[in-house]
């Protein structure tokens, strides 16, 4: 290059005012990109793949059988169809819902606003190990003080009691971290104007955390939806129609429980194993759809609180 005259030199080699000059690029970074690039794609891989071939699965399995009529026919022992397992999901996540989130926003409110030093690390050690714990101890936990002590029997409120535990910690933190991202002029402002705190805290600091608190909802819920061995200690099975006028002593049916009892590994029945398909592709219906609600919430929600 260097024997090349001025002008060919120029064009061979544009300057670094020239439009298309890029500074060079050492082949170490280079290949740290490369690496980089390569590891964020294997990792995406690694969540992807197994979905896929999960719902994949689901659906290969399931509608080739599936009819819509499963979802207003009764359970009949190794056939039929699924209405009462599916009123039995729905009621127990309202349920879990309605008892874990009235706690779980307490407690974030009351770490966030109120608890201070030493009171406030404790509190919130004590539901982050309770996330820890496997939901299947929780569940035999339940299935000693609930069933077995109190003398409640299986049925809606053992298990109701024991999903909220289970979700207390996802929508806990979900709003704990919501109100804290509340700007704290808006609190201020409140006060100055001198509103009560209790009207400011639901009238401005949770209206303006609620897109946030709706994961951790959302979270909730598809753990409620999902959950299995708990409801196995606790709401056992029955072809009964769930009803809330007995809570207690009469054995609830949910579509997870069909899942594991009604397939392959332990019903030979081509009608079980068909209601087993069924189910587990109404889960992912069921998370598809507070997925897609739980967006148009959020949406919203924000939209207002700007």
């Amino acid at each position: 290059m260097s024997g090349l005259p001025a002008a060919e030199r120029d064009v061979a080699s544009p300057g670094p005012h020239d439009p298309g000059y890029f500074p060079p690029v050492s082949r170490r970074r280079r290949a740290g990109n490369l690496v980089f690039w390569g590891v964020c794609l294997i990792a995406l891989a690694l969540v992807i793949v197994p979905t896929v071939w999960l719902v994949a699965g689901i659906l290969a399995r399931a509608i080739p059988h599936f009819h819509f009529s499963v979802l207003w026919t009764r359970t009949a022992g190794l056939s039929g169809g699924l209405l009462q397992p599916i009123i039995g999901t729905v009621l127990i996540t309202i349920g879990a819902m309605i008892i874990g989130g009235a706690i779980s926003v307490l407690t974030g409110l009351y770490l966030t606003e109120f608890a201070t030093g030493r009171h406030r690390g404790v509190l919130r050690g004590a539901y982050e190990v309770l996330a820890g714990i496997p939901s299947i101890v929780l569940g035999f936990v339940g299935y000693v003080a609930l069933v077995v002590d109190l003398h409640l029997g299986f049925g809606f409120l053992p298990a109701v009691l024991v999903v909220s535990v289970l979700t207390i910690p996802y929508i806990t933190k979900s709003t704990e971290t919501a109100l804290a991202q509340v700007p704290s002029g808006y609190r201020e402002g409140a006060e100055a104007l001198g509103i009560p705190v209790s009207w400011a805290m639901r009238k401005i600091v949770l209206k303006s955390a609620l897109p946030g608190m709706i994961t951790g909802f959302l979270v909730a819920a598809a753990i409620a939806i999902g959950e299995t061995a708990p409801l196995l200690y606790t709401a056992n099975f029955s072809d009964q129609t769930p009803s809330l006028a007995h809570v207690t002593h009469q054995g609830v049916p949910f579509l997870t429980s069909v899942v594991y009892n009604f397939s392959e590994l332990f019903q030979p029945v081509n009608s079980a194993n068909i209601l087993s398909y069924d189910a587990a592709l109404l889960l992912l219906v069921f998370v598809l759809i507070l997925i897609l609600v739980g967006r148009t919430i959020a949406a919203r929600a924000r939209r207002n609180a700007e």
